[in-house]
């Protein structure tokens, strides 16, 4: 598409010789010769360049430029001045113009400034575009990966999360199973109201069945007074049942009732309360294994299933090691104040070979030790946990257990690759590199250009 450019100048003679020349090269070019002309032009019609004379006869190009950019934030513009104005033209290009050149100029000056405008304007709007894209790949809410079995699963989440269906999350502790359930609960119609999250290991067997739905006064020694129950609490809202193959099969039959009646009985009390929540449940065990060992009631588990959302572990999705430990080192030293900017290549390789028995949550503690405990602006061996100071692990085949650290940089740049598709600048951003960086990284691997 031919790039349109906006002339702002109010001498006709070279308006006239601009709009030929830029013309020849293949520009659409509107003629303005005054601000409010130039506003009009705006108005009407999107421009990708403005070229601004820097005196016109109702204000000037400094004045104009922050008309321009509000109308247009990424319109790129050149400011046209005399040579006694350059400390105006100057103050312009503070202000967010692209460059100014000093009459008089010629063509060829003018064409090669066009050109380079117009190629940042292009290179600014692919930047903003992968780093939307690159959102949306790599996060959902507070959960980050770009892994493709983490994509598909913010798509089911995306699809599920404004709904009122039951959803079983599934995966091992660390896995940021309770980060789903904030995220399905925050995109709900049932958002205003409360998330109870009950821990079923957490709570003693003796008093699990108050908790969960109450009591009234004497229902049992010590029962001073009436109390409502965690569910009736979630009223209008959510409950996350976490952990739900930890709980005692008798209440399990108890809480699959209230969940077909949507009607609660305290402990000790003959009415019952009306109660309306969302079920999210989670658990870290195999849900059809718990129900063959009869850790989980079947007709339970066929209840709160509607949906089933699997965590991966981080050992088998370790490209999404050095997107969350930048995102984990972000959030520490702003947090802690600390200066630490980087993580150093040796350290970087412990991080991608450990196989992460903790998953994302130890990944997170052991970032927020090494911030707290670096000495340099690097995070380095010295600073990790002692688990990642005193062996490498393996985490899968696709990692070299003991490898050289080309070796680890050409799996990372090859996990990279086939996360995004194998997008060259969206693996680079993901790398943290520049594009021509990977480019040469790749040559010297080895690694081909397009996906083999």
């Amino acid at each position: 598409m031919r790039s349109r450019i906006l002339l702002v100048d109010d001498e006709p003679a070279i308006a006239d010789w601009l709009r030929i020349v830029l013309g020849g090269e293949g520009y659409d070019v509107a003629v303005a010769g005054d601000v409010a002309g130039a506003m009009a032009q705006m108005a009407q019609h999107e421009f990708a360049l403005a070229l601004v004379d820097l005196v016109l006869p109702d204000g000037d190009g400094l004045g104009l430029l922050p008309l321009l950019k509000s109308k247009d934030p990424a319109l790129e513009v050149i400011i046209m001045t005399g040579h006694s104005s350059i400390p105006k033209a100057v103050e312009a290009t503070k202000q967010g113009a692209f460059y100014f050149v000093a009459k008089p100029f010629d063509s060829a000056e003018m064409l090669t400034l066009v050109a380079k405008a117009l190629e940042r304007r292009r290179l600014l709007a692919e930047t903003s575009d992968l780093k939307r894209r690159l959102a949306e790949q790599a996060g959902f809410d507070d959960i980050l990966g770009s892994a493709p079995t983490m994509r598909r699963m913010f798509e089911l989440l995306e699809s599920v999360a404004g709904s009122d269906a039951n959803v079983l999350i599934v995966g091992e502790s660390g896995t940021g199973k309770e980060l789903v359930a904030n995220s399905l609960h925050a995109r709900s119609p049932r958002a205003g109201g409360p998330l109870v999250k009950i821990n079923c290991a957490a709570l003693p067997k003796d008093l699990i069945e108050s908790e969960l739905f109450g009591h009234v006064k004497g229902a049992f020694t010590g029962a001073a007074t009436d109390k409502p129950g965690l569910l009736e609490e979630a009223h209008r809202g959510s409950v996350l049942l976490d952990e739900i193959t930890e709980m005692p099969l008798d209440l399990q039959a108890k809480l699959l009732r209230v969940i077909e009646d949507r009607q609660v009985r305290r402990l000790g009390g003959s009415r019952t309360v009306p109660v309306d929540f969302r079920v999210i449940c989670s658990t870290n065990r195999d849900p059809e294994a718990a129900v063959r060992e009869g850790r989980l009631r079947q007709d339970l588990y066929f209840r709160i299933n509607t949906v089933t959302v699997a965590l991966p572990p981080l050992r088998e999705r370790t490209g999404d090691v050095p997107l969350l430990a930048r995102a984990f080192l972000e959030r520490f030293r702003t947090r802690h104040g600390r200066q630490v900017d980087g993580i150093a290549p040796e350290a970087y390789r412990r991080l991608l070979t450990y196989p992460w028995p903790g998953n994302v949550r130890e990944l997170e503690h052991a970032i927020e030790r090494a911030v707290l405990v670096a000495r340099g602006t690097d995070i380095t061996v010295s600073d990790l946990p002692e688990a990642l100071r005193t062996e490498v692990g393996s985490s899968t085949a696709a990692a070299p257990a003991a490898g050289s650290l080309e070796e680890i940089e050409r799996v990372s740049i090859i996990r990279a690759l086939e996360s995004t598709g194998w997008n060259k600048q969206a693996a680079a951003a993901l790398l943290g590199l520049r594009r021509p960086t990977l480019y040469s990284k790749m040559r010297r691997h080895g690694i081909p250009q397009r996906r083999p």
